[in-house]
């Protein structure tokens, strides 16, 4: 028994593309059920001028005319898109759009997180850089409107200026507005987790000063890390607010925040510097939207992306050694 086509809807719509009028064909395949999906809806976007255009779907518009690709296939399937990019001289047909079931069960989803806050110091401000690492091992997308996908403290000083950039499994970076919760200063970012891997990162900036103030969110360790030749000083690293783990082999200082949820932790700065590639000065003018840009280079904080991940590994590799020692001891 042969498969169903199901051309970008699961329905016998499809999609012509000028000047050869190549039918787009394909399937809309739930990769959690391993089963066709119908009653999808499925846009073609392309860019323009203006940015990226809706020029057809295939309920309403089915044999509009469209220029070729490059373009985008975006899929709406339980309040959660999905995209799919065409690229020039790709196939027209055999397309496979896939989507998943969502659930707001993180256990459902096989979720694992890696945190890591970056705070770099200098004579003008404070630059602080926080990522979220989720991997989603499972079938299943996570989506909790209510309380996020991942939650932050935000300092009064920096909630007119944080930026939350998320890049998703085989996606572009895009950019959202920290949304706020009913705790106070602390925000969320509602963007769902597909499978794969979802990198999170807020940035924000804070006036100069000699401390840094942190609120524990969570159950996962929290990693902090300062630039060489810059420490934290202070009560929190006696009363186990902030536990030192030193620099085990990387060119940072690092700690583990050891506060319990939702208590604040304060620790005094010594020194400057930064962790910054030569090339992490611009910033980008992405919009608070679900649609990548064009563009000729990453936004600022995914310049920074490989120093930090491979801060990252190496820092949770220290605080599991770390933890195995002190369990073992």
């Amino acid at each position: 028994m042969s498969r169903p086509r199901l051309p970008l809807l699961a329905a016998a719509a499809t999609l012509w593309v000028a000047p050869v009028f190549a039918q787009i064909s394909g399937v809309v395949m739930n990769t959690t059920s391993e089963k066709p999906q119908a009653g999808v809806t499925v846009n073609l976007i392309h860019p323009g001028e203006n940015g990226m255009q809706v020029l057809a779907t295939v309920k309403s518009d089915a044999d509009k005319a469209v220029p070729p690709p490059p373009a985008l296939l975006r899929a709406e399937y339980q309040g959660v898109e999905y995209n799919l990019i065409l690229q020039p001289g790709a196939p027209a047909s055999g397309v496979r759009v896939s989507v998943y079931d969502a659930t707001s069960q993180p256990s459902a989803a096989a979720l694992s997180q890696q945190h890591l806050l970056v705070v770099e110091p200098s004579t003008d401000g404070i630059r602080v850089n926080e990522t979220f690492l989720i991997q989603n091992t499972g079938k299943t997308t996570f989506s909790d409107l209510v309380k996020g996908s991942a939650q932050f403290y935000l300092p009064k000083d920096a909630q007119g200026n944080a930026k939350v950039t998320v890049e998703a499994p085989s996606g572009m970076p895009i950019t959202r507005a920290p949304e706020k919760t009913s705790q106070a200063d602390v925000f969320k970012v509602g963007y769902p987790i597909k499978p794969g891997e979802t990198v999170f990162e807020v940035g924000y900036s804070l006036p100069a000063s000699q401390k840094f103030t942190g609120k524990a969110i969570g159950q996962g360790q929290t990693l902090l890390v300062t630039p060489e030749g810059v420490t934290m000083t202070g009560d929190s690293l006696k009363d186990d607010g902030i536990k030192d783990l030193g620099q085990g082999g990387v060119r940072a200082h690092v700690y583990e925040v050891t506060a319990k949820p939702g208590a604040l932790y304060e620790a005094g700065i010594e020194g400057t510097g930064t962790l910054s590639t030569p090339n992490a000065g611009s910033e980008d003018n992405e919009d608070d939207n679900e649609s990548p840009k064009p563009k000729a280079g990453p936004p600022r904080v995914f310049q920074r992306l490989p120093l930090v991940l491979g801060l990252a590994f190496g820092i949770l590799g220290l605080g599991g050694a770390l933890l195995y020692r002190r369990s073992a001891a």
